[in-house]
């Protein structure tokens, strides 16, 4: 069973910039998906940038693009977040997933049903205007 830990999370003024990163332990992560989504008060989580087990294929919400960067390092069993121009409706929680073996690609992650996926206990983003 893989844990997930978060950090990285903060506050920040508009257009400025936070790197989230998560740990996994307990097994490799190295050939699952993985990604990032966030959570606003009282809404479904949301995802917001996922990566494939091969290193090579990413994608994001639309609301991030070109903004947010997902990144990995299998060496590390990490995956990182960054988050530039941040903006206040990035305000929320940020958590940190890992797919099973049934979940490798960047669009699976997308698409996963949450039970599908192995959640870190989330990390708060704070945007101030």
């Amino acid at each position: 069973q893989v844990h997930l830990v978060e950090s990285g999370g903060g506050l920040v003024q508009v257009g400025g910039s936070l790197r989230l990163s998560c740990a996994a332990s307990g097994r490799s992560v190295s050939d699952h998906g993985m990604g990032w989504f966030r959570q606003y008060p009282g809404k479904e989580r949301e995802a917001v940038a996922a990566i494939g087990w091969t290193n090579t294929v990413t994608k994001y919400h639309d609301s991030v693009k070109g903004r947010f960067t997902i990144s990995r390092d299998n060496a590390k069993n990490t995956i990182d977040l960054q988050m530039d121009n941040l903006k206040p409706e990035d305000t929320a929680v940020y958590y940190c997933a890992a797919g099973d073996i049934t979940y490798r690609t960047a669009w699976s992650i997308f698409a996963a049903s949450p039970s599908g996926l192995t959640w870190g206990q989330g990390t708060q983003v704070t945007v101030s205007s």
